[in-house]
């Protein structure tokens, strides 16, 4: 199946370089130049993959993320040539699923990206597909979907994956390398903050107190655990 990638880029010369090489690697390749044709070319073609610049004219990146967010589950990779740590942690809070910070090679960013891919669709770590149960929640990997107290919990892709590779071994320490290596397969050179971030927001999004966690819980200087209640 062939896979759908949107660069989203206001710079001419880089959408050419990223094409080139999307292209070489078999992906069918779309492009926007502003956020308003980013939402317009991404409701026309529903891409797998969403590669963003964070400064864009008129609509900004963030913008284009959250409406992005309200009616895909594409990953999302931001691009930025800001180094702020905040800025990323800004990113991944509203919803994209890795950042790389310009300038980056275009062969990392295919690797990101084949890293993501590789990921079974079914669930990040080929459980068994019926549902896993945990009281009020329950995490469906052959639907790829989380409902709490039977409603829908409104994950991005990298959110439930990392939940499901949790809830797949309750009670079971993974650290942040682990993690990395499940989700990315290797392929992630970044910090491992970004489980952080993805924590920070799962929790959130499944109304646990970061405190008293009722889900996933930390292990001081190790990393995460799922707790079944």
């Amino acid at each position: 199946m062939t896979i759908r990638a949107l660069i989203v880029e206001d710079e001419q010369n880089l959408v050419g370089l990223l094409r080139l090489h999307l292209e070489r690697e078999g992906f069918e390749v779309h492009e926007a130049l502003d956020g308003r044709a980013a939402l317009e070319v991404a409701r026309r073609v529903a891409p797998d993959v969403v590669v963003l610049d964070w400064m864009l004219p008129g609509l900004g990146g963030m913008e284009v993320l959250r409406e992005l967010r309200g009616s895909s589950d594409a990953y999302v990779i931001m691009l930025t040539a800001r180094s702020d740590e905040v800025d990323r942690v800004v990113g991944l809070s509203t919803g994209a699923d890795d950042y790389l910070t310009k300038p980056f090679s275009p062969a990392e960013l295919v690797a990101r990206i084949r890293a993501m891919l590789r990921r079974p669709r079914g669930g990040a770590t080929g459980q068994q597909d019926a549902p896993l149960g945990f009281g009020a929640l329950t995490v469906d990997t052959a639907r790829r979907e989380a409902r709490l107290d039977g409603e829908a919990v409104a994950l991005t892709a990298m959110e439930f994956d990392l939940l499901a590779t949790l809830a797949s071994e309750p009670g079971i320490v993974f650290g942040r390398d682990r993690l990395l290596e499940k989700l990315w397969g290797g392929s992630y050179f970044g910090s491992d903050h970004v489980i952080d971030v993805h924590v920070a927001n799962v929790r959130k999004k499944l109304g646990d107190d970061p405190q008293d966690p009722r889900y996933v819980q930390t292990v001081r200087g190790v990393g995460y655990r799922f707790r079944a209640p």
